[in-house]
């Protein structure tokens, strides 16, 4: 079972970083937003120790997640839940 999902975004600006959330929402899936561009911390995390250069990143857990808007990846956590 998921504790928590992560979406890192870069802002209200990014339109793939929207869509991401929006669609979580509508399909009941909580989540915490935590904006990288106003939390190094995040942003290293996001960057060194998981190696993605681009927003959202969305955490399920330490082995899953992806970068980028991912309808697929939604639906397929949506459906383990």
């Amino acid at each position: 079972m998921v504790d928590q999902i992560t979406v890192y975004t870069t802002g209200p600006s990014c339109a793939r970083c929207t869509l991401t959330k929006n669609v979580l929402t509508s399909k009941g899936i909580e989540f915490v937003e935590v904006n990288i561009r106003d939390n190094e911390d995040a942003r290293s995390y996001v960057v060194d120790e998981l190696g993605y250069s681009e927003a959202p990143v969305v955490v399920v857990t330490d082995e899953d997640h992806w970068s980028g808007f991912r309808p697929d990846q939604i639906d397929r956590i949506t459906s383990n839940r």
